[in-house]
């Protein structure tokens, strides 16, 4: 008997020993030998429902996932539309799919219902389509769940015949030199060194092939019609939309209508546009795109500032081949196999290994699901076929073919214009495909069935990918342990931008949302080498997202079921910092601009953020308490800079601080600063007063007292130790002087006039009232506060020269063997002496800077050589500033707008109060009356679907261009998450 089977133990009722069975051979009772499974689910009726959508039309996606992170939906009545987003509950941080918003801008629906969805590459710009071929666009820019109108469909023809059957958004130009290629990086693999747990990052740009939207961050919608007409719906620079159309076919028969388009780009900077018609044919049309645009030298096709864009097209048929051929193998050919349900156009993708191109490829899939009273046994089944076009003669083309006729090419397997289909192998699975998307820049094929199961095979040999685990190289986070796990009965299905979660309509009609599952090893049992390999594909992942402009949400939400393991979380920045070459170290006096646009690190203080925040009923994690400060201090001083530099709306220029709305919004700033630098000041003092602290100070390393910090959760001598936080400090106190300053010479200036009156009719007069009065309230800010911003700006000044001093002590000798390494490799080279060099020895000091920077904002010790540096703040610098300060009112004094006390009992009350401070107004907010009863007469609140931060959902006024300007600057979160419109109740109950 086999090992590991257990045999039957039997009675014997003729006496004696019980007779023992085995049951190896017991599946062969029935003479078959195959070992006995569970029969296959069986079909549903929506299932058939949904596969005969995908036969009749080629767009029928339901559900659709933005780059920025709204999920939108068709109604289950397909004449509504459902806006959804993740978000993280204020509760415990943990990210749920939030309840639907339902709209319908457009009324009712003549036409037909709703049957597509299709997402923007930039923009957050959503087409809306339904059965008549009428196209509505929406801009999600401002909110997750309220758009704005971007197009309406009225002027439309409400004409069956104008059925959309494929949609292709328009890359969009990342680079607008025309002498520099757009590209994006990649940055997988991630390769094992040896015996190690390191990686090393294999970086590989992948170009991006036109055509473009000659404007930077625009696109184009292209839509294919039942007919054979091409609609391109663009925007000119002015944001009107406008619609250019093109005859692609002329079919004389409905029979010979197109049932299924899809798009690609090509490297000619065309469009590849293959088509599926009912007489069983695949036609491959090259579309070229002139937008009419000026060509200076230098700036091919960039439009000049306000030229009106007139776009032409022009087609070129280049392939022709019938996707459909007998099949001896398939004796009783079921009349479903005979019809498409997906195409994909897969673009021409450039190998930088070959310094080749691969060709264009189109793929089809014809799906069967066998009726259940049918006579034959028959399972369900999928047929994936594939061609490659090949062009017959080397093609050197003009993008918009102006030499080329509108000629018809005749009907066969090559085109006379010089193009031939091949097709490749078939494969064939035994489940039904409900969905084919393009991954990895069209790289990988993912298959998802209805089953809930997800394939990815790679597009060249169809093999399948991320079957087995490998943790010496990793491409993707299925490579190191996780999987996709969905719902068994499932219609459609859209992926994240990440590929970490998807969002899947079932059978019942209900949306839910899965992520990525790790089933590699339990939590508590993991290895430094998984761990390892799960920094690495987080690292992979976050990098390209960032790269790509897309939320990392649903990435973060399944970095919470790791958080307990400091190594990972510690790792996984450090990391991103390394690989996408983040600056870190501000320690050179310079200006604060490249800090304050260092987006990258925006985005890693945000993942430190979410990951050291547990709740708003749990006590941040130190780390989590010194990003939340950052990210606010960087939106302040963002917010101070932009309000005090003059803007240009409609050639009108400006100063947004001429308005009192916006003088309000950066007084709540001002008084939160001031608070800052007061309770900053403050826990300064009391470390100055714990003896046990000062005592570590005497020791020759700062491990342990930077131990004695988390244990307490303190954080202010990280934030002026470390020159990230300690350069926005700098730059907040000096935003802070400015307004300071300007609210000086504002009150001065109306009090040497007469003094405004705020009663009178003048609408000049009671705008200088409120001016005044603003003005009043930052000066009252400025002159109260505790803590005056300039000595403390100064107290940094002399802590940054003592940094730097030491940092070229410590540093030096690592300068030194680097100069002295870079003097013998240029004497064994010696080809050129006379080129310039750069500097190698400030190279290696500013590695070095870098090294430390990065481990103090994760919260790990600063270096020795800060030793002589700390003692001397405290015992000297601190010391002489805490001499003129009051210690006693510093230490009564109400922090609670900081939100930065974190007690127990602090967070019950705060929690209970229902009171919140307004992200942009810094002010606190709430929606509860002193009884206790919901105040339903306020504003609406907008959430940060990340951080869970909330501002009051403030108009944007026509009236008022400077608080517009500044209000539409807060479409995102200070941590840079996307924010949305919370329900009319009590927020804390929908974080």
């Amino acid at each position: 008997m086999a090992a590991g089977k257990m045999p039957l133990i039997l009675d014997n009722p003729m006496g004696g020993d019980a007779m023992q069975v085995d049951l190896d051979d017991v599946d062969d009772l029935f003479g078959d030998g195959a070992p006995l499974a569970l029969p296959p689910r069986p079909i549903g009726g929506r299932l058939r429902q949904r596969l005969d959508e995908l036969r009749e039309r080629g767009c029928c996606d339901g559900i659709a996932w933005s780059k920025s992170g709204t999920i939108a939906s068709i109604s289950p009545d397909s004449q509504k539309l459902q806006l959804r987003y993740i978000r993280a509950g204020s509760k415990d941080a943990t990210f749920s799919l939030s309840e639907p918003t339902s709209i319908a801008p457009w009324g009712s629906l003549p036409a037909g219902p709703l049957v597509h969805l299709c997402w923007g590459p930039s923009n957050s710009e959503l087409a809306v389509v339904d059965a008549g071929g009428r196209v509505f666009m929406l801009s999600f820019s401002a909110n997750l769940n309220r758009p704005s109108l971007l197009r309406k469909w009225d002027a439309d023809s409400s004409d069956d015949l104008q059925a959309i059957v494929g949609t292709y958004w328009l890359h969009v130009m990342s680079n607008p030199n025309p002498r520099s290629p757009p590209y994006t990086p990649t940055y997988a693999p991630a390769v094992k060194n040896g015996n190690g747990n390191n990686y090393n990052y294999q970086m590989t740009p992948v170009i991006s092939t036109g055509p473009f939207h000659p404007l930077p961050g625009k696109s184009a919608l292209i839509c294919i019609t039942e007919t054979g007409t091409l609609k391109m719906f663009w925007g000119q620079s002015s944001n009107k939309i406008e619609e250019t159309t093109l005859e692609l076919e002329n079919p004389t028969l409905g029979d010979d209508a197109i049932t299924h388009a899809a798009v690609c780009s090509d490297r000619t900077k065309t469009l590849m546009i293959g088509m599926v018609t009912k007489t069983k044919q695949l036609r491959i049309v090259q579309v070229g795109i002139n937008w009419g645009t000026p060509k200076a030298d230098g700036a091919q096709n960039m439009p000049s500032g306000g030229h009106t864009l007139s776009p032409t097209l022009t087609k070129r048929h280049v392939g022709v081949t019938s996707w459909l051929q007998p099949d001896p193998g398939y004796s009783r050919p079921d009349p479903a196999l005979s019809k498409i349900t997906h195409i994909e156009m897969l673009p021409a993708i450039f190998n930088t290994a070959t310094k080749e191109w691969s060709q264009v490829m189109a793929l089809t899939v014809r799906s069967l699901a066998p009726e259940s009273n049918s006579p034959y046994a028959q399972d369900v089944q999928s047929v994936i076929e594939r061609w490659e076009l090949f062009s017959d003669q080397h093609q050197t083309l003009h993008a918009t073919f102006e030499q080329l006729g509108a000629r018809r090419n005749s009907v066969g397997g090559a085109s006379p214009n010089g193009g031939r289909l091949k097709q490749l192998e078939t494969v064939i699975v035994n489940k039904i495909v409900i969905g084919v998307s393009q991954v990895k820049f069209s790289r990988i094929l993912c298959f998802t069935y209805h089953d809930g199961s997800v394939e990815y095979r790679d597009r060249y040999t169809m093999a399948e990918l991320h079957r087995e685990v490998n943790l010496n190289r990793v491409h993707s986070v299925l490579d190191v342990g996780f999987s996709h796990s969905g719902e068994p009965s499932c219609l459609q299905i859209a992926f994240s931008p990440t590929n970490f979660s998807s969002v899947q309509i079932c059978e019942d009609g209900q949306v839910k949302w899965h992520c990525v599952n790790y089933t590699l090893a339990e939590l508590e049992s993991m290895t430094e080498a998984q761990i390892s390999a799960l920094v690495a594909s987080f690292t992979i992942s976050t990098a390209q997202a960032a790269s790509n402009g897309a939320f990392i949400d649903d990435i973060l939400a399944v970095a919470r079921n790791f958080v307990s393991k400091d190594a990972f979380s510690v790792e996984w920045v450090k990391t991103m910092v390394q690989l996408m070459k983040i600056t870190v170290d501000y320690t050179e006096d310079a200006p604060h601009d490249h800090l304050i646009r260092n987006s990258v690190l925006q985005m890693c203080f945000s993942i430190i953020n979410y990951l050291g925040w547990r709740g708003d009923l749990q006590p941040r994690q130190t780390w989590g308490k010194l990003s939340i400060l950052a990210l606010n201090l960087r939106n302040i001083v963002i917010m101070v800079t932009l309000a005090s530099n003059n803007i240009t709306i409609n050639k009108i220029t400006m100063t947004p601080l001429d308005e009192p709305e916006v003088v309000y919004i950066l007084a709540g700033c001002v008084k939160w600063c001031t608070d800052l630098l007061c309770w900053l000041c403050d826990s300064l003092f009391r470390l100055f007063d714990d003896a046990k602290f000062m005592s570590l100070l005497k020791q020759p390393q700062l491990a342990q007292m930077t131990a004695y910090l988390r244990s307490k959760n303190e954080i202010a001598l990280h934030l002026v130790l470390c020159s990230t936080t300690r350069g926005l400090l700098s730059a907040m106190c000096r935003r802070f002087q400015l307004l300071d300053n300007l609210s000086t010479r504002a009150i001065n200036w109306y009090e040497t006039r007469d003094k405004p009156n705020p009663n009178a009719q003048d609408p000049r007069a009671a705008a200088h009232a409120a001016l005044y009065t603003a003005y009043q309230r930052i000066r009252r800010y400025t002159s109260s506060s505790l803590i005056k911003a300039d000595e403390f700006d100064q107290l940094l000044t002399n802590l940054g020269a003592d940094i730097r001093s030491a940092y070229n002590v410590s540093l030096a000798v690592l300068g030194e063997q680097a100069a002295r390494a870079a003097n013998n490799s240029q004497q064994a080279q010696s080809q050129n002496p006379n080129a310039p060099r750069p500097d190698v020895s400030q190279e290696a000091i500013a590695r070095g800077r870098q090294h430390c920077e990065l481990n103090m904002l994760v919260l790990q010790a600063p270096p020795p050589s800060f030793v002589p540096v700390v003692d001397k703040f405290f015992n000297k610098d601190l010391k002489e500033f805490r001499s003129h300060s009051d210690v006693a009112k510093l230490y009564f004094a109400d922090y609670s707008i900081l939100e930065i006390w974190d007690t127990p009992r602090v967070l019950k009350e705060r929690w209970a109060s229902g009171v919140r401070i307004d992200v942009f107004k810094r002010t606190a907010i709430s929606r509860k009356r002193p009884g206790g009863e919901n105040n339903g007469s306020q504003r609406d609140w907008r959430g940060c679907a990340r951080c869970g931060s909330v501002m009051e959902d403030l108009a944007v006024p026509n009236a008022k261009p400077g608080f517009s300007f500044l209000l539409r600057q807060q479409f995102h979160c200070a941590c840079g998450g996307r924010m949305a419109l919370l329900p009319g109740v009590n927020s804390r109950s929908h974080q």
